[in-house]
């Protein structure tokens, strides 16, 4: 056999293989259902007395998910709340003035001082007399003058005190009262606030998924107490690759297969965005490159129905 029969042999037997050698299939498009998430934090520290709710209940805006044991509240709101009711009283006071009874008490009073002051006045002037006359001591003069002006002093008090309910109270008064109750009333609210703060109240509808602590353990402000997902915000969420992508326009309309249920549903593009980092890819879908860009496709039901139940995180494949 000659050389050339040799070498067109060879190649024959390659083409032979080559066209004989299965073909390798492309690998489907896979996703993951996903819900939107939600969380319900306290705004305050407290030791949680209560939970009322459990791991897979709706709850509603407005349900009460939990109490919290704030004591630091409790203490101030009853401190607070003194400071209120004096408060209001002192303004209470400042624009009626002086009650009836109380009139009549200072009237009794001014009549006693001027009596007490008319009568220490006879005898400092009868003393006068005699002490110029040379019949009484210095020091028993001196005595009689002390009681005489001590007496003029407590009358004039009394009558100023008189003159003050009888022209009412000065406006300057009131405003002080009346700024005393407002800042009173401000930090009244503020505490109420806070006291209100106790109770984990839900703000949206929510499908409860985890609580993260157990009654009796300490909550933080801040930390994520609850969450779930909200109810009927079902979606899919594919990654594609650059060279891809143009497949898959905003409001396109596909066929996704939910894997464990074998059923298929119409979804359309809702949003298209970059995914910043390779490592977020790789290992679900090794087959892509590593020099291409890759995209996150959010797709949505196209119908209206209902697809609450779904398992989150379930796969997903894109009919072909």
């Amino acid at each position: 056999m000659t050389t050339k029969n040799i070498i067109l042999g060879s190649v024959a037997l390659v083409t032979l293989f080559s066209s004989c050698s299965p073909s390798v299939p492309e690998k489907p498009v896979q996703g993951k259902i996903k819900k939107e998430i939600i969380s319900f934090t306290p705004k305050v520290t407290g030791r949680i007395l209560k939970i009322y709710v459990q791991e897979g209940d709706i709850v509603h805006t407005g349900d009460t998910l939990a109490m919290l044991d704030v004591p630091e509240v409790d203490a101030k709101l009853a401190q607070v709340s003194g400071v209120v009711k004096a408060a209001t009283a002192q303004k209470t006071l400042a624009d009626n003035g002086a009650t009836e009874n109380q009139r009549k008490q200072l009237k009794a009073k001014l009549n006693a001082t001027k009596e007490q002051f008319m009568y220490a006045e006879k005898s400092y002037n009868r003393s006068k007399a005699m002490f110029d006359d040379g019949l009484i001591a210095p020091q028993q003069f001196d005595e009689i003058t002390a009681k005489y002006n001590a007496a003029k002093e407590q009358q004039d008090a009394v009558q100023a005190e008189w003159n003050e309910v009888e022209k009412g109270v000065r406006y300057e008064t009131k405003d002080a009262a009346a700024g005393q109750q407002q800042q009173a009333l401000g930090v009244l609210k503020e505490v109420e606030i806070a006291y209100s703060e106790k109770y984990i109240i839900a703000t949206n509808t929510m499908e409860i998924e985890t609580i993260t602590l157990h009654e009796g353990e300490l909550a933080t402000a801040g930390f994520a107490l609850f969450n779930g997902y909200i109810p009927n915000s079902t979606y899919f969420r594919l990654t594609i690759g650059e060279k891809q992508i143009g497949n898959f326009p905003k409001g396109k309309e596909l066929t996704l297969e939910i894997s464990y249920l074998k059923q298929e549903v119409k979804v359309k593009v809702q949003n298209i965005k970059q995914l910043a980092r390779y490592a977020d890819v790789t290992s679900p879908y090794p087959n892509l490159e590593m020099d291409e860009a890759f995209y996150e496709l959010k797709l949505v039901p196209a119908d209206s129905g209902d697809w609450s139940s779904l398992l989150v995180n379930a796969s997903v494949l894109l009919k072909k």
